[in-house]
């Protein structure tokens, strides 16, 4: 990869403005009680039309915010409910949309509220136990009772306000009381998927918008829809910077080793542009997977230029549909668990984003397969190997 003197020129005096502002700038306005109105430039869709997940791209300008991010934060969206759920909340209380209310915003109507103050789309613990008091409904009864957090997060999975509200159909609650029991409407944060030197004044995000229908309504995730659904270009959203200063790129000669499949890719994308804007000669591996190649390759065409520049060292990919038998990128580290233990040894960092409950647990058990098989060494030496990776920072994830 060559850059020109103009070039590299720029991007050191960009990279030095970042510094002067971060520097000029200890304390940023704007946070999750505080939320700045930033322009939505761009959503446009990346999952091909075949595909069973829907993953979009945003670009959001970051205007006179002040906002200075480093690649590996995140970005924190404050979202408005659904007008639909809305409706069906004010319906199920039997009350006008337009009864007054008191919030800490004041005197607003109870829409206003059940819009952007209060979390309707997952219902509070309080909301559930006391509506299980009024309903007596014995398989919700048996779940509290029984203490199992594993059953409660399954019989609550996929229910909303709605969905709680309809087991006491005996009387309503008053619309105070009603919302004494609801929790604040909360932010969600996502890995920034953009590079401020290559992506100057902007903020990408990538997107997995969840969508399902269930008991004859359709549902979908609180954030996930307002941006995909409910923002359109030109329109504003809340935002705010979430740092995390423990996912960090190293220096600029160091191999680094990035495991992200789906959204996971997000931040390595963020990655990828910044070592090219920056000229760093690090070597740069990345896994990415998800279930079809035809439909779910997210960022193909940039990641094919990244290895075709030689920016990208290597690119492993895993499609787990593809073939009778399912292949996740935990599977193509084990088969090139010889180079990539290679790479470990002479100082690579190695990252991993995204689910937390299965990929992350699968790339964890192979990486100490591979330190095991490829080092020589016990399980138990294998563990303090790993374990020091994570104490020397050269093993880091961000997981959800």
């Amino acid at each position: 990869m060559t850059t020109n003197a103009r070039q590299v020129q720029d991007i050191d005096a960009r990279i030095g403005d970042l510094g002067a502002t971060k520097t000029a700038s200890k304390r940023s306005p704007w946070n999750r009680k505080n939320p700045y109105r930033a322009q939505v430039l761009s959503n446009s869709r990346l999952s091909g039309p075949t595909s069973a997940k829907e993953v979009r791209h945003f670009e959001i300008a970051l205007g006179e915010s002040g906002i200075v991010y480093e690649a590996g934060d995140g970005f924190g969206v404050k979202p408005v409910n659904d007008a639909a759920l809305v409706s069906a909340v004010v319906d199920r209380l039997g009350v006008q949309a337009d009864t007054a209310v008191h919030t800490k915003s004041g005197e607003i109507t109870l829409a206003q509220a059940l819009t952007t103050e209060y979390e309707i789309g997952i219902p509070s613990m309080d909301l559930i136990e006391a509506v299980a008091e009024r309903a007596g409904d014995a398989e919700l009864d048996h779940v509290l009772q029984n203490g199992d957090r594993a059953s409660f997060d399954a019989w609550t999975w996929g229910r909303d306000v709605v969905d709680v509200l309809d087991l006491d159909r005996s009387g309503t609650f008053d619309p105070a009381e009603f919302l004494g029991l609801l929790r604040p409407l909360q932010h969600r944060v996502y890995s920034i998927s953009s590079s401020p030197i290559a992506h100057e004044g902007t903020v990408h995000l990538t997107v997995s918008t969840v969508r399902y229908r269930s008991a004859e309504r359709d549902r979908g995730g609180v954030c996930s829809t307002y941006l995909a659904d409910r923002i359109g270009d030109g329109h504003q959203a809340g935002v705010f910077l979430s740092a995390n200063k423990s996912f960090r790129l190293p220096s600029d000669d160091t191999p680094i080793i990035m495991i992200g499949p789906g959204t996971g890719v997000a931040p390595f994308r963020a990655f990828l542009h910044e070592r090219r804007a920056r000229g760093a000669a690090g070597e740069n591996w990345l896994f990415f997977g998800d279930q079809h190649r035809s439909s779910d390759f997210l960022y193909e065409d940039e990641l094919a230029d990244f290895e075709r520049s030689g920016l990208l060292t290597r690119l492993d990919l895993a499609f787990s549909r593809d073939q009778h038998e399912k292949i996740y990128v935990q599977h193509r580290m084990c088969e090139a668990g010889k180079q990539l233990y290679g790479w470990l040894e002479a100082g690579a960092h190695l990252y991993v984003c995204g689910d937390a409950t299965r990929m992350a647990k699968g790339v964890d058990e192979a990486l100490h397969e591979i330190v095991a098989e490829h080092g020589g060494r016990s399980p138990d030496a294998a563990e303090d190997y790993v374990n020091e990776l994570k104490q020397s920072k050269r093993y880091l994830r961000d997981v959800y």
